[in-house]
């Protein structure tokens, strides 16, 4: 692990790192927040998944999360999106697609699979990093995310449930395999090979494997991507069927940006921390 920078926030420290990454077949850059609780002790830690277009720094930057973070003694955990600089033809000059778009599961068709397996990364590698550099607690994590991220917090989540305790997602893609997203990056990723789809889907997940505990999910109803790419009906629905808990708020004039995170942002840090106490 190399230290980027690191910065005194909240009493506690700011940093942005970069680690050798056997997953992704290169270095990828993260972020952690240590609350000021972990000088003396092992905390609790949450991980941030950011959504298309933005890497460990956007979140970090704007969400506003440290202060209630600090508060809490909570450590915030924020990856980049995908590997960088892949050298892939038509990784770059799509935002919907390849670097900064790696949708959190690892690509099974060529060329994808020698470098995008963000699953593996996410889920096994860097909190083997963290767990190796930083005090945090090894039996109290939990997942959240925004987008795309929301999709890879709820699908990991679901995959992974002995690894995480705590849920909530932002405006995430509900249903990937019904919107074009989700189409788009499946049928690369992935290829035509839709039960692999559906293992990357939270509502066909949740289906049969329920998360042990309450989800929680925000919605903006001003979100222009909230028709055609999020429908959140679907997994509202998915989860009635199942039994899941499931606490999907909607908020009349927001969007799908930073302003609608930060606004809401301390409910969901609460949220996990009532999960993830002593």
């Amino acid at each position: 692990m190399e230290l980027l920078s690191e910065h005194g926030c909240f009493g506690g420290v700011q940093g942005f790192y970069r680690m050798a990454s056997e997953a992704c077949g290169g270095d990828m850059r993260f972020a952690v927040f240590q609350p000021p609780q972990a000088r003396s002790r092992k905390v609790p830690v949450l991980y941030f998944l950011a959504g298309l277009t933005c890497s460990e720094e956007t979140a970090t930057m704007k969400a506003g999360a440290q202060r209630v973070a600090a508060e809490l003694g909570l450590m915030l955990v924020m990856p980049d999106t995908s590997p960088r600089g892949t050298g892939i033809e038509g990784a770059t000059g799509d935002w919907e697609f390849g670097e900064a778009a790696g949708f959190y599961l690892d690509a099974t068709e060529a060329p994808w699979s020698s470098r995008f397996r963000m699953e593996t990364h996410v889920v096994h590698e860097l909190p083997a990093v963290i767990l190796q550099h930083f005090p945090a607690d090894p039996g109290r994590a939990g997942l959240f995310g925004h987008s795309m991220g929301g999709h890879g917090a709820l699908v990991l989540a679901l995959r992974h449930p002995e690894r995480y305790q705590s849920l909530s997602a932002f405006a995430p893609i509900m249903a990937p395999s019904q919107v074009p997203w989700g189409q788009k990056a499946f049928s690369r990723y992935l290829g035509e090979h839709h039960r692999a789809w559906a293992e990357h889907d939270a509502c066909e997940l949740v289906k049969r494997r329920p998360f042990g505990g309450t989800i929680l999910v925000d919605q903006g109803l001003d979100d222009k991507f909230l028709a055609t790419q999020l429908q959140p009906e679907r997994f509202e629905a998915a989860c009635a069927e199942a039994g899941q808990d499931l606490v999907l708020r909607r908020h009349a004039g927001y969007d799908h940006g930073y302003y609608f995170i930060a606004s809401f942002i301390e409910d969901h840090l609460r949220h996990h921390a009532a999960r993830l106490a002593d």
